[in-house]
């Protein structure tokens, strides 16, 4: 009897130790699990981390493979086939609403940007956040010329400028001064030539950028290769190129027109004038202004306005008409 009591007992023993080994199991699996979740947690942030940093030092480097090729133009690429632009967090390069040469066919060869008015000198922004990639000179195009690479997976270049203000490498905010307007290289005239691309890509920066009303054409721009063409053809309908030069600095920016600055505005007189002979000066028709008006203010005579116009006398002028008084 005593024999089968500690037998019993030492069977009862062992049952309960083997039946409460799954449960301390149990108890050590859900005491790991918040460890688990918290090292997941960890690993998470510092990969985030390690790609924000490869971002800053190369943004978009999903999309360009090399960041230390010194050409603009990727001719080898081709857009991608669905891909979208943020456009949110800009800054317009400059505050100048005239364009004066569009996107695409121009002179037997194909216009990779827009040519925006600008005088020599005039400040030039970075349109968006980014990394300078190139700071050059090219005598026989874009003169002196900056293209940055941007997080959104554009690149822009700012062609023609007097002087480059940024290094290569360096770290840009969007609105950022990158340089000075200007007439170097291949230019006629003081303008800002203005690039988009996309994968070493040139895009018609008018699907983007609304330069009239000083804005971007939206939060976000997804580029289609099927609809691209299409669409860059309407861009450039609606936002294209704006009169036929000549044009004073009231209308080129408005409101918006930047300090005065003689020395800027004589340079660009003289190279306007070396270029294109005689220039021809505009006026913009404010409310209130008569043909009278217009001619006393720019020292002319009614006659010399309604035969430079083709209008006469009695003509209703509006707010917003385009006078030619020289």
């Amino acid at each position: 009897m005593k024999f089968r009591k500690i037998f019993k007992t030492l069977v009862f023993s062992a049952f309960f130790t083997v039946a409460a080994q799954p449960a301390a199991a149990q108890d050590l699996l859900a005491r790991q699990a918040p460890v688990d979740r918290k090292m997941k947690k960890v690993d998470t942030l510092a990969l985030r981390r390690i790609i924000n940093k490869e971002n800053f030092e190369s943004p978009a480097a999903e999309l360009y493979a090399d960041w230390n090729n010194d050409r603009v133009h990727l001719r080898n690429n081709s857009l991608p086939a669905n891909f979208r632009i943020d456009l949110r967090d800009f800054y317009m390069p400059t505050p100048s609403r005239v364009v004066t040469s569009n996107y695409g066919p121009r002179w037997g060869r194909t216009h990779e940007g827009l040519d925006i008015k600008v005088y020599t000198g005039d400040t030039i922004r970075s349109a968006f956040s980014g990394k300078v990639r190139i700071v050059k000179w090219d005598g026989r195009g874009y003169g002196k010329y900056v293209v940055i690479r941007h997080k959104n997976g554009l690149e822009t270049v700012y062609g023609h400028l007097s002087k480059q203000l940024v290094v290569e490498d360096q770290q840009v905010r969007a609105g950022e001064p990158i340089g000075l307007g200007g007439n170097t290289g291949r230019s006629q005239g003081s303008h800002l030539h203005f690039e988009t691309l996309l994968n070493g890509v040139p895009i018609n920066p008018a699907l983007l950028f609304d330069f009239r009303n000083q804005d971007v054409t939206g939060d976000f721009y997804v580029v289609n290769s099927d609809t691209y063409h299409a669409e860059s053809a309407e861009a450039t309908r609606l936002r294209g190129k704006m009169g036929n030069g000549g044009y004073t600095r009231e209308m080129v920016y408005g409101d918006d027109a930047p300090a005065f600055n003689p020395a800027n505005e004589q340079a660009s007189s003289s190279s306007s004038k070396r270029s294109s002979g005689r220039a021809k000066q505009y006026h913009k028709v404010k409310k209130g202004d008569t043909l009278a008006s217009i001619a006393r203010k720019r020292g002319t005579t009614v006659e010399k306005l309604c035969k430079l116009n083709g209008i006469s006398k009695k003509k209703r002028i509006r707010p917003g008409q385009i006078i030619r008084y020289s």
